[in-house]
């Protein structure tokens, strides 16, 4: 150790006590994280890109200091799903600082592990407060059944009003407008439910029937005037 010459010439003093770090929750207990293999939690973050063309939605399951289990969301530009699809690879098995010091090909993702790794060492976790934390695979239940990302596509002008895309349930196919010409259901069709028909050998017909579902009133009786397609009309 090198020190400048005015710290060599003072007299050395006594360190008080020393009490360590402030103890965090994690897992249903309070832990001093002095090492990074003392850090242990499930969490969710939110991270963009520079110009903000994208985001990431990145969740961790870490145990032990250890990335066991990784969600990678994204929505935005094109790239962002081939970079997310790498992330899965280089994440799981690192250590949360070899993880926060990774380039994770993507900006969004990058950013989403700084937030995270804030979140995690400060004891902001999911499972702060539960014992033993949560089982690797847990993300998973965020996704519901059928295992795609919660996405909704809206799209509004102040001359035409708003357009219905895509909600959680699936593909919007119309909205049910009253006489107020004011929006009060919609029918969907819900991809994963399609795409499950479809893998089962089902005719695209039926499956689409089987796949079709509605929100609010979309019938005659419940004040429906007409139908609108948010893609044509």
């Amino acid at each position: 150790m090198v020190y400048t010459a005015e710290v060599e010439h003072m007299c050395p003093l006594a360190k008080g006590a020393y009490h360590g770090p402030a103890p965090i929750p994690e897992e249903g207990k309070w832990v001093q994280v002095k090492k990074i293999e003392d850090v242990s939690g499930f969490t969710h973050g939110i991270g963009w890109c520079a110009p903000q063309q994208g985001a990431c939605k990145l969740s961790l399951n870490v145990k032990d200091g250890i990335i066991e289990e990784a969600l990678v969301e994204t929505i935005g530009c094109s790239g962002m799903t081939h970079s997310a699809a790498m992330a899965s690879e280089i994440l799981i098995g690192k250590t949360l600082l070899e993880a926060l010091n990774t380039d994770l090909v993507c900006d969004a993702i990058n950013t989403a592990m700084r937030e995270l790794f804030m979140q995690i060492v400060y004891g902001r976790t999911q499972s702060a407060y539960s014992e033993g934390g949560l089982k690797v695979g847990a993300s998973l239940e965020d996704l519901g059944k059928n295992l795609r990302s919660q996405v909704g596509t809206m799209f509004a002008t102040r001359k035409t009003g708003p357009r219905y895309l895509e909600m959680t349930e699936g593909y919007v196919e119309t909205m049910a407008v009253d006489k107020d010409d004011q929006i009060i259901g919609y029918n969907c069709i819900n991809f994963g439910k399609l795409m499950d028909a479809l893998k089962a050998g089902k005719p695209a017909n039926e499956a689409i029937e089987g796949a079709r579902t509605h929100y609010g009133r979309v019938t005659a009786e419940q004040g429906m005037v007409k139908l609108i397609d948010p893609r044509k009309n």
